[in-house]
């Protein structure tokens, strides 16, 4: 028995220490550089580094700024996740109706968006957004109403981010619930055809319940990426106008690689750390309650 776990332990090395070596460490080590004032003067010589011990994240609770991005975020996720959520429940649960035709070239270009580059994606949307020549004003036009600067406006800028969040990654979630629903069987649907029931109600009482478990799936990852969100308002708005778009991830980019406050950066990136490990633990909980109450 002891030969077969050292067999085991002899195939694990190599990806024990890879984790080690680009996971673990360097993480230790932003840990421990959150306690000092690491900067770029450190960055050439160590010895001018000072343990500071939480004068940093003493510095967060006074700082505005952090709590402006921290209200973005959380704005941006609150919003922006059950809208994805939606979007791509209802697209799975369209593709899988049998009177649409050509699913597979739909599923194609609803899942295009996930794997485009954003900044190709960022060009498109900018000429969209564009407050002259934009789709999006013209259509407005018809209307008479308008024209909005979407990226310039402080109150316009951030429903601009979630539109586009919402579109490049609802079709990673939809292939999700997509294969949710295969998992559903028909006998159930036909059972509740026979009892009366509508589509309406088919789906309430028995497509929603059976995809919860997706669904809980769908939503830690979607919150735990949401609460990352950075690329967004980095290529298209790089925080503005007036901070209205300003994310947590990227106020932490500023601040430890455009002013090379590495220590406060690495701060700023614990505590975001403890808001996604708890947000993920308290979804999980709330999943179980709901296993549990049946």
């Amino acid at each position: 028995m002891k030969k077969t776990y050292q067999i085991a332990y002899i195939f694990l090395a190599p990806a024990l220490l890879t984790l080690t070596v680009f996971f673990f460490l360097p993480v230790l080590a932003a840990l421990g550089m959150s306690f000092t004032d690491f900067d770029i003067y450190s960055i050439g010589n160590l010895a001018r580094t000072r343990f500071v011990f939480l004068q940093n994240y003493q510095h967060l609770l006074h700082d505005p700024l952090f709590w402006k991005s921290l209200l973005n975020t959380a704005y941006f996720v609150l919003v922006a996740g059950p809208l994805t959520i939606f979007v791509s429940l209802f697209t799975a649960m369209a593709l899988q109706s049998s009177l649409l035709r050509f699913k597979s070239f739909f599923r194609l270009a609803f899942f295009l968006p996930v794997i485009t580059n954003l900044v190709a994606i960022a060009v498109v949307w900018r000429y969209l957004y564009h407050p002259r020549f934009g789709l999006l004003n013209y259509i407005l036009a018809l209307f008479h109403c308008g024209p909005i600067d979407w990226l310039g406006n402080p109150h316009w800028a951030m429903p601009a981010l979630i539109l586009l969040a919402t579109w490049k990654n609802f079709g990673y979630f939809m292939m999700i619930y997509i294969a949710g629903l295969q998992t559903i069987p028909g006998e159930l649907y036909e059972a509740s055809s026979l009892d009366g029931a509508n589509w309406w109600r088919q789906q309430w009482h028995v497509t929603v319940p059976l995809l919860a478990p997706t669904t809980l799936l769908v939503t830690i990852m979607t919150v735990v990426g949401y609460l990352q969100f950075f690329a967004e308002p980095y290529i298209m708005t790089q925080g503005g106008p007036l901070n209205a778009t300003l994310s947590v991830v990227l106020y932490l980019y500023d601040q430890g690689f455009r002013w090379w406050k590495m220590g406060y950066s690495a701060s700023i990136a614990f505590v975001l750390f403890s808001v996604v490990f708890l947000a993920a633990v308290l979804q999980l909980y709330l999943g179980k309650r709901r296993e549990a109450w049946g």
